[in-house]
C-alpha cells in the first residue's frame, strides 16, 4: 500500500515499552511495518508561536498536497502516450516516494534547524508558493500549445464532410485562374458513384464534359472534382443535393494552404522543443515539492507533540506503513488500545457509548490518544 500513518507518543519508558507492544502485535498480525521517524530538536519558542504554528502548518500541508498532486497530474498530461513510465518520473531525491518517506532524514542544508520554527515553516512556505507559480506559467504555455495544435489536428480528422481538405488536395485538382471556369468538390456517397458519373454532366447546363476525378475516399463516401462555368454554381449546388450529392465549400488558395502547413509544422516543432525541458522541470520540482511535504508533516508532529505532551521535548515519532486496506480498522484498534492510557477520558467515551462529554463527539475512526497524521501517496497514482 501506498498509504503512511505518521504518529507520535511521549518519549518516557511506560510509552517506549508501549510502543515496543505496539511493534511487536503489528508484527504478529502482519497489520504494517514500522520504523522510527527521525525529527530533530527545534527550539520550541513560545507556546503562543506554537499554537499559531499549528494552524498555518495545516493549512501549508494541505497547500503542498494540493501542490503535488498537481505537479503529477502535469506529468500524465505532458507524457501522454508514455503514461506507463509516469511512476519511474515521479521520484523523491532520485528514489520511489515510499522509500524516501521509510527512509526520511530532517535536509539540515535546506531547512537549519537551529533557526526558528517560524523561519523554517516561512522557508516552506515560500519555497513552494514559487513553485506553483512557475508551474501555472510554465503549463499555461505548454497547454496553449498543445491545444493550438490538438485544433489544427482536428481539423484533418473525422469525415470528409468536415475535414480540412489543404491536405488532400492538390494545386494539379484545380482549373485555377480563370474567368469563367470553376472548380468544385463534391461527396459522393459509396453507393452513389455510378449515379454520379451518369449525372454530373446533366445537374446543370455548362458543366465541362469529363472534368470530374475522384481525388479522396473515406469508409462513407468520395470526393470528386467538377469543373464548370461559375455563373452556374448556384443551380448546380441546387441540382447536387436533390441527387444526395454534397458540395464542399472549399476554394483553391495556395498562399492559405501553405500558412496552415506552416503553422501545423510551427506548433509541432514547439512542442517538441517545450517537452523535454517542462519534463525536466516537473521532474526536478515535483521533488522539491514532495520533499518539502514531508518535512511539513514532520514538523506537524513536533510541534503537535510538544502541544499535546507538554515540555521539555521527549516524545518518539514512527512510520507505520498498513499492509492491506482491509487491515486498517485493526490496526487503528491496536494502537488505540496500545495507547489508551494517553487519554483516558477521550478512551473511556468511546469504550462506553453511553458515556457523553459536552463539546467531544468521536467515534473509533476519528479518536487518536496519540499525535497521528496520514500519508497517502496513492494519489499520486
Amino acid at each position: 500500500m501506498s498509504e503512511f500513518w505518521l504518529i507520535s507518543a511521549p518519549g518516557d519508558q511506560e510509552n517506549l515499552q508501549a510502543l515496543e507492544r505496539m511493534n511487536t502485535v503489528t508484527a504478529k498480525s502482519n497489520l504494517s511495518y514500522n520504523t522510527k521517524f527521525s525529527i530533530p530538536d527545534f527550539k520550541v519558542g513560545t507556546l503562543d508561536s506554537l499554537v499559531g504554528l499549528s494552524d498555518e502548518l495545516g493549512k501549508l500541508d494541505t497547500f503542498a498536497e494540493s501542490l503535488i498532486k498537481k505537479m503529477a497530474q502535469s506529468v500524465v498530461e505532458v507524457m501522454e502516450d508514455a503514461k506507463g513510465k509516469v511512476p519511474e518520473n515521479l521520484l523523491a531525491n532520485g528514489v520511489d516516494l515510499p522509500s524516501f518517506v521509510t527512509h526520511f532524514e530532517w535536509d539540515m542544508a535546506k531547512y537549519p534547524a537551529k533557526q526558528p520554527l517560524v523561519s523554517v515553516v516561512d522557508t516552506l512556505a515560500k519555497q513552494l508558493a514559487q513553485i506553483e507559480t512557475d508551474l501555472k506559467s510554465r503549463t499555461a504555455a505548454y497547454n496553449t500549445l498543445k491545444t493550438n495544435l490538438e485544433n489544427l489536428e482536428k481539423k484533418s480528422m473525422g469525415n470528409l464532410l468536415t475535414r480540412t481538405l489543404s491536405d488532400i488536395v492538390s494545386k494539379e485538382d484545380f482549373v485555377l485562374g480563370s474567368e469563367y471556369l470553376v472548380t468544385l468538390l463534391v461527396i459522393v456517397p459509396k453507393p452513389s458513384y455510378a449515379q454520379w458519373q451518369k449525372t454530373y454532366e446533366s445537374l446543370s447546363d455548362m458543366v465541362v464534359p469529363r472534368s470530374t476525378k475522384l481525388i479522396a475516399e473515406d469508409n462513407e463516401g468520395g470526393l470528386f472534382t467538377v469543373t464548370l462555368f461559375r455563373k452556374v454554381i448556384e443551380d448546380f449546388k441546387t441540382k447536387a443535393k436533390e441527387n444526395k450529392f454534397t458540395v464542399r465549400e472549399f476554394y483553391y488558395d495556395e498562399k492559405e494552404i501553405k500558412r496552415e502547413r506552416e503553422e501545423m509544422s510551427r506548433l509541432l516543432s514547439d512542442k517538441k522543443q517545450q517537452y523535454g525541458p517542462l519534463l525536466r522541470w516537473l521532474k526536478v520540482n515535483f521533488s522539491e515539492a514532495f520533499i518539502a511535504w514531508i518535512h511539513i508533516k514532520a514538523l506537524r508532529v513536533f510541534v503537535e507533540s510538544v502541544l499535546r505532551y507538554g515540555l521539555p521535548v521527549n516524545f518518539q515519532a514512527v512510520l507505520l506503513q498498513p499492509h492491506k486496506k482491509s487491515s486498517t480498522k485493526r490496526l487503528r484498534e491496536v494502537l488505540n488500545s496500545v495507547f489508551r492510557h494517553l487519554d483516558q477520558v477521550a478512551a473511556a467515551s468511546i469504550l462506553d457509548a453511553s458515556v457523553e462529554i459536552p463539546g467531544l463527539q468521536l467515534s473509533t475512526q476519528d479518536y487518536f490518544p496519540y499525535v497521528y497524521f496520514h500519508i497517502d501517496l496513492s494519489l499520486l497514482d
